[in-house]
């Protein structure tokens, strides 16, 4: 089996990796000189017609052996953990608007739960800030509360992790711990607003009934939740429903929290109670430096204090070539299509731009409006790679707050989240 190398493995040791591939001599402000992009282009078999601005140190796809190494032939999710089950998507798998049940990412923290009938599961209702505790059946919910469809936007706040250097624990997701399927659901303020929420509110907390690993009954394997001005958004749903079916067991059946354009960890599976909270939630998952960044920029490798970090809430903007994949072969002088989605947390895309030069030039891609609030957005561009040669196509999306994604992976963290980088598929033109 052919060992796989990530776009950043090469800076476990940079001064290792630029002796077998070039020189540090020959950098001339942060570009190659001709000796070194040679011993470059040799490596992956082909001229590099915009090589000149390879960025210092940037180790190409296709030494990396992105270009196939993740992307399955059989188009089956890659499996990063088989207990708990962790897998993700390639993104070439990504190009639907509406993410099938087969193509979303799962992330478990535990073992599901051993009975999911839709008939007996059961919804509590309670906390210090409630004002009447209730017990709702999925019937009940489906029959008091009015029942609203979106498209909501999902990603693990660990998605990327794998590009962070030093190295940091935790499944080492590429870019497909993402998706954007349909929900079918009540909203949560509507049931939370019917048993009452004191003027002391906060947060909201959820319970599930996921197993822990240790098989322990009486540990809980995740309890996370949201502020209560997050909670009570139009989008904040308690779904049943999934691209207009009922939700599969891998994605949480027969109930789940969906809160789009926060960490994926928020939109608890398996749902079995909320808690309107008078405090920050503290239940699994919620404290220590789990879900947390630091709050100020630091070293990489740095150990960071818990009260030194801060609760991941929105997002940051993103976005990923999902037509073709990476490794496509074309022709010179013709013209290429592309597609992909971009996504902003609770924020909407503005723009996303393509280049074909290592970031040197951008051009802007066609950018469609979301469907709702929080759903990914569709983007289309096309390209002519003027000379044969190995290419490298980036995509960049920008937020309505003119924020845009970093070119390169953005800052270090302990935990390896929020990694925003652009996105780049490597292109063979004959």
């Amino acid at each position: 089996m052919r060992r796989e190398r990530g776009t950043s493995e090469i800076f476990d040791d940079p001064e290792r990796a630029e002796g077998l591939l070039w020189s540090r001599r020959r950098f001339v402000r942060g570009s190659l000189t001709g000796s070194a992009l040679l011993a470059i282009s040799a490596r992956i078999g082909g001229l590099i017609p915009y090589g000149r601005f390879l960025p210092a140190g940037y180790l190409p796809l296709a030494l990396a052996n992105e270009a196939s190494g993740i992307e399955s032939e059989d188009g089956l999710l890659r499996v990063l953990n088989d207990r708990p089950l962790n897998a993700e998507t390639p993104a070439h798998l990504l190009d639907d608007q509406i993410t099938p049940a087969e193509r979303l990412f799962v992330r478990n923290n535990g073992l599901p739960p051993e009975r999911t009938e839709a008939s007996d599961w059961r919804l509590s209702i309670t906390g210090e800030a409630c004002l009447g505790p209730r017990r709702f059946s999925i019937a009940d919910l489906k029959r008091e509360f009015d029942q609203h469809t979106y498209q909501l936007q999902l990603e693990c706040g660990g998605n990327g992790r794998s590009e962070f250097r030093p190295r940091v624990p935790g499944n080492q997701w590429s870019t497909g711990a993402v998706g954007n399927p349909e929900w079918t659901g009540v909203r949560l303020r509507d049931v939370l607003e019917a048993c009452g929420i004191a003027d002391n509110a906060v947060y909201l907390g959820y319970g599930s009934a996921d197993r822990h690993l240790s098989g322990d009954p009486d540990k809980a394997v995740i309890s996370r939740g949201v502020p209560m001005n997050k909670a009570l958004e139009d989008e904040s749903l308690i779904a049943f429903a999934m691209n207009g079916e009922p939700i599969p067991g891998s994605h949480g059946a027969p109930l789940r929290l969906v809160c789009g354009g926060w960490p994926g960890s928020v939109s608890g599976k398996w749902l079995t109670a909320l808690m309107i909270r008078d405090r920050v939630h503290d239940g699994a998952k919620m404290t220590g430096s789990s879900y947390r960044v630091p709050c100020r920029p630091v070293a990489p490798g740095s150990t960071v204090a818990d009260d030194d970090l801060c609760i991941i809430e929105s997002m940051p903007v993103k976005s990923l070539v999902t037509f073709p994949r990476s490794g496509v072969q074309t022709r010179a002088g013709q013209l290429l299509s592309l597609r992909g989605k971009a996504w902003a947390g609770d924020r909407a895309v503005k723009s996303v731009a393509i280049s074909i030069d290592f970031g040197q030039t951008w051009q802007p891609a066609a950018l469609s409006p979301p469907p709702n609030r929080l759903a990914w957005q569709s983007w289309q561009a096309s390209v002519t790679l003027p000379l044969p040669g190995y290419y490298e196509i980036w995509a960049r999306a920008t937020d309505d707050a003119d924020v845009s994604q970093p070119m390169l992976v953005p800052g270090w963290n302990p935990k390896g989240y929020l990694n925003n980088a652009c996105h780049r598929i490597a292109v063979q033109a004959a």
